[in-house]
């Protein structure tokens, strides 16, 4: 069975960051490596951090997420995803303007066919979800970055990972050393 490795969570946690170090250690072939698409997707479309409460550029990032992470997993038996379906949906979310929004926008996410079949992965044993909390001295805005209540947002995907019963860990301040966290991640995999 394919294994697969998603790091996930809020802005400036230190994703991409583990996820680099993540494939370097494992030797990962790029094609085994799903990096962050959404910057490429709000590029590509003309999407800005201005936008990010637009349901479109949600559902747009979902679909490119989900069609690199379908190729990774024809190419390799260990993938590893800078994010995951999951994360459009929190953000979708996070920035709905009431809860009967909150409720339509994640029906909306997670009805899609593309979502369907990821979600029955993400829910398999051989999936680990690595969510990463905030750390404060991390925050930086580099004019992309969505930094606004990063503890909603956390909340958020943890109420998203429960209520759609996808096991995880989290990582958070006590956890902020890269090799700790590869170290605890890679330990994770081989179980």
């Amino acid at each position: 069975m394919k294994k697969a490795i998603y790091i996930i969570g809020p802005s400036s946690t230190g994703k991409t960051t583990l996820c680099d170090a993540l494939a370097k250690r494992l030797g990962l072939e790029s094609a085994a490596y799903v990096k962050e698409v959404a910057r490429r997707v709000m590029r590509e479309k003309g999407y800005s951090r201005d936008t990010v409460g637009n349901l479109q550029m949600q559902l747009d990032i979902m679909e490119a997420h989900s069609s690199e992470e379908e190729k990774a997993l024809e190419a390799a038996d260990l993938v590893l995803c800078d994010r995951s379906a999951i994360d459009p949906i929190a953000y979708a979310i996070l920035t709905s303007s009431n809860a009967e929004e909150a409720r339509q926008r994640e029906e909306a996410l997670v009805g899609r066919l593309a979502f369907k079949a990821a979600l029955e992965r993400y829910r398999d044993h051989h999936s680990v979800f690595i969510l990463l909390s905030p750390v404060q001295a991390w925050l930086i805005d580099d004019g992309v970055r969505s930094l606004e209540d990063q503890e909603a947002c956390m909340d958020v995907f943890r109420k998203v990972l429960k209520d759609l019963e996808i096991p995880y860990r989290v990582f958070g301040p006590d956890c902020q050393f890269l090799f700790e966290r590869m170290t605890l991640a890679l330990g994770y995999v081989s179980m």
